[in-house]
């Protein structure tokens, strides 16, 4: 906590660029200095295990007053937010495209309606989500749902207003071993706020860069398999089943399920311990300096940073992207050398020279994609009345081969995954993938 108080060099972060219609990809020109929210400046970072947290304060100091938003977890606990498979939502959704949902739905397109009854069969990739919440609700790629036939993920960042029909909500599964309706409706990922938690950024970074499920499943199979390892006794051996395999082990395909073990959860909260133990002195501390995002190393490799409008939104999300940037950190890797926090403004600042798209959906919502070489922003903005702000900021470095190609997606559940009593999947091209 002593070096929250330290302050780096001024900067910003995003491209501040004419708009953009929907789905159109554009050269991005310039650098980060220009984003309505204004520069940011990183501040000293939390120790944490193999993790350090860099705050980052807004370089004005000044905030929107007050962002009107619920989030999913607490849009669920308090029964506002509902989320079912589609097939139990039958005449209650919109079959026109929507604009953002992969595989790059286009505004105002109407999607060919089924011409036999297979879209009653609930799809691997959509979800049907109602807001009934008096406030609209934010949604961020990565957040877990568990329930219904299989777990799934929120695909990308978008603003569901308030009165809004049911909509499409673009998924993907992170529980390929299931196929089975374990409930009606789909809960939070965790009962107690205290383990709440979101997939690590390694599989964010799949699904919203990649856009694509088997890919997303290799991530959330190679996750499970390091969080178990981390968390198997050390006297396992590939006699007791392999590396990672131990008597209490989850013995899943369902990353929410391994996260929820007690043997995995205690090594992720193991992890945050120094961040977690304090939490209460670590969000005072971060209020009091206006703190809105933390830029994330692992092992001494930057990797990753989430930026809000203001300290409350942050403080809503801390736990669960703490908790994601713990897992992430039971990874055996290399290890490098500690970053400062000039390498952390630095990873902020670098402009983003190659290209950008812009989907959303008309006076709710922006999200941009900008793309460079080495490093990948996502930015959701607010349209709502009142607001005009960037609500939630995500920039990564891009790790392992990623490329933006997206490759028709085969049926579900893929053979090395399907239980012998499984449905098959029928692959709707014109259904969210």
């Amino acid at each position: 906590m002593r070096n929250l108080v330290r302050f780096g060099l001024a900067a910003a972060l995003l491209v501040a660029l004419a708009a953009v219609q929907h789905g159109i990809r554009v050269e991005a020109a310039g650098g980060p200095s220009d984003t309505v929210n204004g520069p940011y400046r990183v501040l000293a970072p939390i120790e944490s295990g193999n993790l350090l947290l860099f705050p980052v304060v807004r370089d004005s100091g000044k905030s929107p007053e007050e962002t009107p938003f619920i989030t999913l977890d607490e849009g669920i606990r308090s029964g506002e937010v509902e989320v079912t498979e589609a097939g139990r939502a039958q005449g209650l959704v919109r079959r026109r495209g929507l604009v953002g949902v992969p595989p790059y739905g286009e505004g105002g397109v109407e999607n060919p309606e089924p011409q036999n009854d297979s879209f009653a069969e609930d799809e691997v990739n959509t979800l049907v989500l109602v807001n009934r919440s008096r406030k609209p609700l934010i949604l961020l790629a990565g957040e877990v749902v568990t329930g219904g036939k299989q777990d799934r993920i929120v695909a990308k960042d978008r603003i569901v207003p308030v009165g809004a029909d049911p909509i499409d909500l673009s998924v993907f599964c992170i529980e390929p071993g299931r196929w089975t309706e374990s409930s009606a409706t789909f809960g939070a990922s965790a009962e107690a706020p205290s383990h709440s938690f979101m997939v690590q950024p390694a599989v964010r970074e799949k699904a919203m860069v990649t856009q694509d499920q088997q890919q997303v499943w290799d991530s959330v199979h190679g996750a499970i398999s390091q969080m178990e390892m981390a968390a198997a006794p050390p006297n396992s051996s590939a006699m007791d089943g392999g590396p990672g395999f131990y008597p209490d082990s989850p013995g899943t395909t369902s990353y929410a399920k391994v996260m929820e073990s007690s043997a995995v959860s205690e090594r992720v909260d193991e992890a945050a311990a120094p961040v977690m133990k304090a939490q209460e002195q670590v969000l005072a501390q971060l209020r009091e300096e206006h703190a809105v995002g933390v830029v994330v190393a692992v092992r001494g490799e930057i990797v990753w940073a989430d930026l809000f409008a203001d300290t409350d939104l942050l403080s809503r999300y801390w736990i669960k992207l703490v908790r994601s940037y713990a897992a992430e950190s039971l990874d055996e890797g290399a290890i490098h050398s500690a970053p400062t926090v000039a390498d952390a403004q630095h990873f902020l600042d670098a402009p983003a020279k190659g290209t950008e798209s812009s989907v959303g959906d008309v006076g709710v919502y922006r999200y941009r994609e900008l793309t460079s070489g080495g490093t990948e922003t996502f930015v959701l903005e607010s349209l709502l009345p009142g607001t005009g702000y960037d609500v939630h900021i995500s920039k990564m470095k891009l790790r392992g081969g990623i490329h933006h190609a997206v490759k028709p997606q085969p049926d579900f559940p893929p053979p090395m995954y399907r239980p012998d009593d499984a449905p098959p999947q029928v692959y709707r091209p014109d259904v969210v993938r």
